[in-house]
């Protein structure tokens, strides 16, 4: 479809805009302040996110979808709605189990994953040949897929499921089994190695039973829920696929053979553009392993399969992990995963009921069916974004990559610590993000519920714990809101439940502004303000104050109140027995006025919050005796 007259005819009476022109406009906007510091970003891996993309950001044609580098996806057309959804089965006897991965598959689901029983993780016991068939029974096997994740005990899950296939369902040779062996993700996760060799020997004879079954899985995931960066997580990959292909090749079993039998494991969050790059990455990354194996063609073959993030799901307003897990499915769509598992919004608190596991499946129904997520390929294609910072993901990925081969491959850096010690370096940084409230988390640090929030769950059974001593230095799980957790956790437990004395001073639209942020601040540390709509002096406040019954105060109100009423309120609310008097707001250069008035601290946006709340319950509680 070519231009008409009429739309050049639009801009015919304007010059074209150019960047510097652009350029001049931001910094007078600016006034002065640094335009790297105010308006670009950078990911957890230092890229640089720009606050404008145009044309000479452009990046080379990245190849069609279905055609290397594979980075516009690993298909030519669309195939169904898009991706497989699949729903997790962590608990309950084998018979619940089926029950419940039933109801999933009738639900709309077209494939589960069964995490079993193993030391170290909970799960569904698998512990003979009648339990997977339980398990799996009435199930079609070749319609649905089903995987299994086995942990410590992947290899006799696994041989389990193969005793019980002759009793089970599906055509034989046809059963869309995915037994998901990962030695090196379980080495990762519970500190315990487990034989590669082995591994591949069972994938064999897998294959020999069931010739579509996926036998290994690359799960980079372990990595990302311990608080690798984007980057990391992708070297975590690379290295490990390197590692099972030359295990394979051990073996003889050739690349081009080995590969359509591997299956691929990501987290998506709600960083939608970053998890979609990510995504395109991975099919890069792993389109040059294929091609430095002479296995080119077999590079669209690997599964890349998706799972919302673990660790940005919260235990507090547990409501809010829909939003996270919808804008993950947004990426997974846009990243063109083959099949995805989003968590239940209550996965963090224990185990799933049936209302948690149908709104997981609903989100990526809703998805295809009703938003056709599905029905475009690689739609961030040629997005200058989304294309460069792929680029820039993929390139440091594979610089991290070839760091850790240097040391010997995944298993060395894992022994040496340098893995762990690298994902803990970016874990720090970002809780720091979060204690500053730089990343705000929906519902703990920002916009905070207090009070129930009408969900019960029941607990998950206690995991066996990892018999030995481990042989490296596990990557332990995190989720990002535990800090904020543990503070309204101890509000919940306190005799006496925190609360301070708000001194808002003036009408509403003098304070309203930080009243509402203090607010926020103090309950997402469990701690409540009483009400007010404000006082129009000091002495009403001090008067309020003397009847709360409360020992510290917060004053809140804008600078021109502060000017007026702030140390003649401070030293007034001391003298009538407050212990902890706060300021809402940076002191500036009244810091030493405000302090010698009776301030004990200041509370203002990018100091450490969490460190300022649990100053506030120390002070709260008061001397311990």
């Amino acid at each position: 479809m070519t231009d008409t007259p009429a739309v050049h005819a639009l801009a015919a009476g304007f010059d074209a805009a150019t960047g510097n022109q652009w350029r001049a406009l931001v910094d007078k906007a600016l006034k002065g302040a640094d335009f790297e510091k105010r308006l670009v970003a950078r990911t957890a891996d230092g890229l640089r996110i720009a606050p404008l993309y145009t044309r000479a950001d452009a990046r080379p044609e990245a190849g069609a979808p279905g055609h290397g580098p594979l980075t516009r996806g690993s298909k030519e057309t669309v195939e169904g709605f898009g991706w497989d959804i699949i729903t997790l089965i962590d608990a309950g006897s084998p018979q619940d189990a089926n029950r419940a991965l039933l109801a999933d598959l009738e639900g709309g689901a077209n494939g589960i994953v069964v995490q079993s029983e193993a030391p170290g993780q909970s799960g569904v016991p698998i512990s003979s040949t009648a339990d997977a068939a339980q398990l799996l029974s009435g199930v079609y096997l070749d319609l649905a897929t089903v995987e299994f994740d086995g942990g410590l005990t992947a290899a006799d899950t696994a041989r389990h499921i193969l005793a019980a296939l002759p009793a089970l369902t599906g055509t034989a040779g046809q059963r869309k089994l995915a037994f998901n062996l990962d030695p090196l993700g379980t080495l990762a996760r519970h500190g315990h190695a487990t034989s590669v060799p082995d591994a591949v020997t069972l994938a064999n004879k897998i294959r020999a039973a069931e010739p579509t079954a996926r036998t290994l899985l690359v799960g980079a995931t372990i990595a990302h829920e311990a608080g690798a960066s984007e980057a990391q997580e992708l070297a975590v990959l690379a290295s490990t696929l390197v590692a099972y292909l030359r295990a394979f090749d051990a073996a003889g079993v050739a690349p081009a053979l080995a590969l359509p039998q591997i299956a691929v494991r990501l987290a998506v969050d709600t960083d939608i553009f970053l998890s979609t790059a990510k995504l395109r990455a991975a099919r890069t990354l792993i389109a040059r392993i294929a091609d430095a194996c002479g296995a080119s063609d077999a590079a669209r073959n690997v599964r890349l399969t998706a799972r919302t993030s673990a660790r940005m799901m919260t235990r507090r307003d547990p409501w809010t992990n829909m939003l996270r897990t919808t804008a993950a499915t947004s990426a997974a769509a846009f990243g063109g995963v083959d099949a995805l598992l989003v968590l239940p919004f209550t996965h963090a608190l224990g185990a799933s009921d049936a209302f948690a596991r149908r709104m997981a499946r609903n989100t990526q129904i809703v998805a295809q069916e009703e938003s056709h997520l599905g029905r475009v390929l690689d739609p961030a294609g040629g997005s200058w974004y989304v294309e460069q910072i792929t680029a820039e993901l993929a390139a440091k990925a594979w610089t991290l990559f070839q760091d850790i081969e240097a040391q010997g491959g995944i298993p060395a850096a894992l022994a040496s610590g340098m893995l762990q010690d690298q994902i803990a370096a970016t874990a720090e940084s970002r809780a720091k993000t979060i204690a500053t409230g730089k990343f705000e988390i929906t519902g703990v640090s920002a916009f905070p519920l207090l009070g129930p929030d009408g969900v019960t769950v029941t607990p998950r059974a206690a995991a066996q714990p990892v018999p030995g001593a481990a042989s490296v230095r596990p990557l332990v799980p995190i989720r990002l809101s535990v800090p904020f957790e543990a503070l309204r956790d101890a509000a919940d437990n306190a005799a006496v439940k925190p609360v301070v004395f708000l001194a808002a001073l003036g009408e509403i639209a003098d304070h309203t502004a930080r009243s509402t942020w203090v607010r926020n601040i103090l309950a997402s540390g469990g701690i409540a303000c009483q009400p007010t709509d404000g006082y129009a002096s000091p002495d009403a406040a001090v008067a309020a104050f003397k009847a709360s019954g409360a020992n510290v105060a917060v004053i809140a109100s804008s600078d021109a109140a502060y000017a007026t009423n702030a140390e003649l309120t401070a030293a007034a609310l001391k003298s009538a027995g407050a212990t902890h008097v706060v300021l809402a707001g940076r002191p500036g250069d009244r810091e030493i006025a405000y302090k010698a008035a009776g301030v004990d601290r200041f509370l203002f946006a990018g100091q450490d919050v969490l460190g300022t709340l649990q100053a506030l319950h120390d002070a709260i509680a008061g001397p311990q005796t």
